[in-house]
């Protein structure tokens, strides 16, 4: 998709080693620098983590890390450890970049809904692969390092608002869904944050992806 884009956009992204298993990219039209450090030997190859930093208009150094957590399975323990490593790992990152003061902006579909209020069906969901304590507890960590759900934030202490709905069922149409895409401000970048929206389509056939894009204003 990326040869679709002008040459004004600046793309860092990564795949896979497997084919098909994942990927994900930062975009900007700003210029970007690959500062991508890998979460350790075991993610190398994986697609699920790249980071770009640019510059704000003032020269503040901002770096962008694009994620994506595997869904997990609450009967496999072998796929759950993996997930919740790499939460950890994650968590480890943003903890050494909150040390150093970083403006960073982590986003991504973090496939963990962290409370009741991100998922409409919870009680129906519980003991589920998405919907841990364990897996919450590592969202816990990165708030307690003072980053902010920018979502949540913004979103306010109501249900929702939901970034991802089956394609079974009437889930789109009766809004029972999850809110697992996350933009996490780093304490130094939160107080420039503006607003948050998630462009939910306006129906079922309008829809391109069963998650819906989530985006964030910052004054920089």
């Amino acid at each position: 998709m990326f040869t679709d884009l002008d040459t004004e956009w600046s793309v860092v992204e990564t795949t896979a080693e497997a084919k098909g298993r994942a990927g994900v990219a930062v975009a900007a039209r700003s210029k970007l620098e690959d500062s991508t450090e890998p979460l350790g030997d075991r993610f190398r190859t994986a697609g699920r983590w790249v980071e770009a930093t640019t510059e704000s208009v003032d020269g503040t150094e901002l770096t962008v890390c694009s994620s994506y957590v595997h869904t997990g399975d609450a009967n496999d323990a072998d796929r759950m450890e993996e997930k919740l490593a790499f939460l950890d790992a994650i968590a480890d990152r943003l903890d050494a970049y909150a040390a150093a003061g970083r403006c960073v902006l982590l986003t991504g579909d973090l496939n963990v809904a962290h409370d009741w209020r991100d998922i409409k069906n919870w009680k129906g969901n519980r003991g589920k692969a998405g919907f841990l304590p364990e897996e919450q507890a590592r969202l816990d960590r990165i708030r307690d390092l003072g980053y902010v759900d920018l979502g949540r934030r913004f979103g306010g202490d109501n249900p929702g608002p939901y970034t991802w709905w089956s394609w079974r069922g009437k889930a789109f149409d009766n809004d029972a869904g999850w809110r697992i895409d996350y933009l996490i401000a780093s304490p130094a970048l939160a107080p420039a944050a503006l607003g948050v929206d998630v462009h939910r389509a306006p129906t079922y056939a309008a829809r391109w992806s069963d998650h819906a894009p989530v985006v964030a204003t910052f004054d920089l």
